[in-house]
């Protein structure tokens, strides 16, 4: 009897086991046949693409491309001794001035181009320390300057590199002095050490306006010289009292800012008080463009502020891209 007993309680024992053995079994065939499916893993965020950067564009002129490292402005004749001009076509900006005896003289300002030569180099005026100062500080080129006019470039917003700071950089060419000096701009610049880089001096570049009036041929009177304006091409040629100076590669806007003439307490080398154009304050203005004229005003507060030209609808006038002739002519009244 106790065998007996003893063999059923280890067949007992044996079962049990197996039915915890085969409720293990099923419990994992449950779990893992309810067990959620794993999401796949979220996609990586599209990278946005890197816009490329806009070639860079002048300031000067609006067109893009190099813009120049460095802003050099040259004095240079207009006399009738003084022309035909070397160098004159690679400015990017070229101002217009009354000086004595009613002849004119250029500011031209250099930066996306350096000729190999400009000139001929004469001498400055009040009017251009004030022009320049909205360039930062340029290197100014000049030659044989009344004395008065030495001690305010020394002190004014500029960097002189006249033959008396760095002779080397000039030489004499055809004519007569004081009609025959040039200055070599790649030896002007590297002698400006620190000097500005161009900036906006406020000029706006763009598709013309709506409107505009056809001027093809345009008429301005600076001192007592008359400046012929021509459109041809897209440019405009320029002519001197009837003497033809810019031909090809002429100014693709001319601006005719109408500012006050003043009578400079400075004179010239033979006594002569020098005119000064005055451009800063406020002023009438036309812009020619594409062979049309539009009219507006100027404004400038202050010599290191950029000039604001607004047209007669209170928005910017815009210029085409190329170079920039401004004639300082005087203003009505």
């Amino acid at each position: 009897m106790a065998g007996e007993r003893r063999s059923t309680e280890s067949t007992t024992a044996v079962a049990v086991v197996i039915a915890l053995a085969v409720a293990v079994v099923l419990g994992v065939v449950v779990w893992t046949s309810h067990r959620p499916t794993p999401s796949p893993p979220a996609a990586a965020p599209a990278r946005t693409p890197v816009a490329t950067p806009a070639a860079h564009v002048s300031p000067l002129t609006g067109q893009p491309g190099a813009a120049g490292s460095a802003v050099l402005a040259v004095k240079v004749d207009n006399s009738p001794q003084g022309r035909p001009w070397t160098g004159v076509a690679d400015a990017d900006v070229v101002y217009v001035e009354p000086v004595e005896g009613g002849v004119t003289r250029l500011l031209t300002v250099f930066a996306s181009h350096l000729p190999p030569s400009v000139g001929p180099v004469r001498s400055f005026r009040e009017s251009d320390i004030d022009l320049l100062a909205a360039y930062g500080r340029p290197a100014l080129a000049f030659s044989g300057n009344a004395p008065e006019l030495d001690r305010l470039v020394s002190s004014g917003p500029v960097m002189p590199v006249s033959p008396a700071q760095v002779a080397g950089a000039y030489h004499r060419g055809r004519g007569d002095a004081p009609h025959n000096l040039y200055g070599t701009p790649a030896g002007l610049v590297a002698a400006a050490q620190g000097v500005a880089a161009p900036r906006d001096i406020g000029f706006r570049f763009g598709a013309a306006p709506a409107g505009g009036q056809p001027a093809a041929d345009v008429v301005e009177t600076i001192g007592s010289t008359k400046v012929d304006v021509h459109a041809a091409n897209g440019r405009y040629t320029v002519a001197f009292n009837g003497s033809p100076t810019v031909t090809a590669n002429g100014p693709a806007t001319v601006v005719v800012q109408r500012v006050p003439i003043t009578t400079s307490a400075i004179h010239d080398v033979v006594g002569a008080p020098s005119p000064t154009a005055v451009t800063v304050g406020r002023g009438p203005v036309d812009v020619l463009r594409d062979g049309k004229r539009w009219t507006g005003t100027w404004s400038r507060p202050a010599p290191t502020a950029p000039t604001t030209f607004t047209g007669a609808d209170g928005r910017p006038m815009t210029f085409a891209t190329g170079p920039v002739w401004v004639l300082l002519a005087r203003a009505p009244g």
